[in-house]
């Protein structure tokens, strides 16, 4: 991986959506702010041709039930978009949140052992939901399960909220 490998710069479009809480606010910045500083995101060559180099501009968008990565170049240009069906990740989200619910909630009347059993079952979930994210990519981005990590938490909140 190269320095080009990555994403420069994202966009999550929440317009038209209800406010999140403040723990989703919270949640949302720190992988956006995480994301930019360390990521793996490169484009796969498609029919026999290699695609622009990075880094990239990725707009992150929920329309008509299909989770959307356009990808552009640093400048803006686009250079590919991959639409997928979010019914793969429904439950996986809902769940999520569910659990990232119940550790709020432990963090601020529970002993330290049952946050930390909740906060285990939550970065599980997390993964599962990771590993979603790379097995749908697959063929268009290669990324890394860090990266991924951070994308889901973005894709959550805008198929919670959307």
């Amino acid at each position: 991986m190269t320095d080009l490998s990555r994403i420069g710069s994202l966009t999550l479009d929440d317009s038209g959506l209800p406010a999140p809480t403040p723990e989703v606010t919270q949640e949302r910045e720190v992988a956006i702010f995480d994301l930019i500083e360390e990521n793996r995101f490169m484009l796969v060559a498609r029919k026999g041709q290699s695609p622009p180099a990075g880094p990239y501009h990725l707009d992150i968008s929920v329309k008509d039930g299909r989770l959307i990565f356009d990808v552009k170049t640093e400048d803006r240009r686009p250079i590919t978009s991959f639409h997928l069906a979010l019914s793969p990740f429904r439950q996986l989200i809902k769940d999520y949140f569910r659990i990232c619910q119940a550790y709020f909630d432990a963090v601020k009347r529970l002993p330290t052992g049952q946050i930390e059993a909740i906060d285990h079952g939550r970065r599980a979930m997390h993964n599962e939901g990771a590993n979603l994210l790379i097995d749908r990519l697959s063929g268009k981005i290669e990324t890394d399960l860090v990266t991924a990590r951070r994308l889901f938490t973005l894709v959550c909140v805008l198929h919670f909220y959307g």
